[in-house]
């Protein structure tokens, strides 16, 4: 059976029905929700494309998942704008993933089955990202995981429907740790978020250390939404590392942001943060914003395109909080806006013609807004780009230039290179077909 047909049927028949029909063929069966909507057909119109968003709007990494969805949909306002994709209005839902993988999974469940979403989008939390992927792997939905940045997302965890938009701790500790080491010293000590993206940046952290002669004397594990970091802050204290590089995110940063400074500890010892957020800094003073951190945008570089997409954000987004957008905001848009345009050169949105236009992405520097090409790996379906490294700016141009760009890096310098030896994505023909 062809994937035309295949495609057919999905579009066609009931899940009950078409498992019938698969069953004992070789065909991944299919259990999802695109069937024909007769009230469009009737009218004579395109049924619109509908594009799940799945970002954190409470817990421990709010603030992120209200950039991101800002993001993505104001690539999908430019889409319908110019009349939508393939003649189709975009329609974007949201629901809350809370910051917790179990309701991760149930709403993208939910997403895919109920709301007939085509194509999935978001995830700030990395054990949120693998939950949702593995119920979009279940139905073929391709999900982009715009922000969460784990290196098991395109390692171990990763999927044939997901890719990865966010550089990952590998790339940020490959980018920031051998400077680092030979500017401050060797013995470093590793304050980490207890869950997997703290432990797997951590772990290449150490593991970046260690190759250049270093030596990390101890690693403490934060639970996370901690509030309370005095025993931590104790320790480091009682320990003297020459470095401490944390791996500590959302709510959680700003806390030991501001208890650092209160200890007097944001000069010594020095501190390295593997990535930082634009919405876990945004109003914080400038005491506060102490060590080097990395990121993958900035919205003064002087790049084409820069101050126009600052000011596109403005136009649209005039009330809200943070008035300039970041790094997760960034990443929201730049995810969405590669989906459609995938969706346009595939000229269908068959998810798998659209998985083939991603895995062979790439995109000039211009129209990332980055010093250097970026490119999707086909092995691990994650996009490698331009990394910087950034440290408080003193000397700001205006009251939101609170970063300095210190250096940046080729994709090709910090790339994960164990990654596709741990991943092992699934064979197209074992990923369920559909068309939206």
């Amino acid at each position: 059976m062809d994937d035309t047909t295949n495609t057919s049927r999905r579009r066609l028949l009931k899940a009950s029905a078409l498992s019938l029909a698969t069953a004992g063929v070789g065909i991944a069966p299919f259990f999802g929700p695109w069937k024909i909507n007769h009230a469009w057909a009737q009218a004579g119109q395109k049924k619109p494309l509908v594009i799940g968003l799945t970002m954190d709007a409470s817990g421990q990494y709010a603030a992120s998942g209200g950039e991101e969805r800002l993001g993505a949909m104001m690539a999908i306002k430019e889409f319908n704008d110019r009349g939508g994709v393939l003649g189709r209005r975009i329609e974007a839902i949201h629901m809350d993933t809370e910051t917790t993988p179990a309701t991760g999974s149930r709403v993208a469940e939910r997403m895919i089955t109920r709301n007939e979403a085509a194509f999935l989008i978001g995830a700030i939390h990395s054990g949120v990202a693998n939950a949702i992927s593995q119920v979009a792997q279940k139905y073929g939905c391709v999900y982009l995981n715009s922000n969460s940045s784990s290196p098991t997302e395109s390692g171990k965890d990763c999927h044939r429907v997901k890719f990865v938009w966010d550089g990952n701790g590998t790339n940020f500790s490959q980018a920031i740790v051998k400077n680092a080491m030979r500017v401050n010293g060797k013995n470093w000590l590793l304050l980490t978020n207890d869950y997997v993206w703290g432990h797997n940046t951590s772990k290449a952290t150490r593991t970046v250390i260690e190759a250049n002669g270093g030596k990390v004397v101890d690693e403490l594990l934060v639970p996370q939404n901690t509030r309370d970091f005095a025993a931590y802050l104790l320790k480091v204290q009682q320990i003297k590392p020459d470095v401490v590089a944390t791996a500590v995110g959302g709510d959680d940063i700003k806390a030991l942001r501001q208890q650092v400074v209160q200890l007097k500890m944001n000069n010594k010892p020095a501190w390295i943060n593997n990535q930082q957020d634009w919405p876990d800094v945004y109003g914080l003073g400038p005491e506060q914003i102490f060590g080097v951190f990395g990121t993958t945008w900035y919205y003064r570089l002087d790049l084409p395109g820069v101050k126009e997409f600052v000011a596109a954000y403005q136009k649209v987004y005039p009330g809200v909080a943070i008035k300039v957008p970041g790094n997760v905001y960034y990443n929201g848009y730049m995810s969405t806006r590669e989906l459609l345009r995938a969706v346009e050169r595939a000229g269908s949105t068959n998810n798998l013609k659209v998985i083939r236009e991603l895995e062979n992405l790439k995109v000039p520097a211009r129209e990332r807004m980055q010093h250097f090409d970026a490119y999707m790996n086909p092995a691990t379906h994650h996009l490698e780009q331009t990394i910087y490294m950034a440290s408080y700016n003193d000397q700001p141009a205006e009251r939101d230039d609170i970063f300095k760009m210190l250096a940046h890096v080729t994709p090709q310098e910090v790339e994960d290179k164990d990654a596709p030896a741990m991943c092992k994505l699934e064979s197209m023909e074992a990923t369920p077909s559909y068309e939206a």
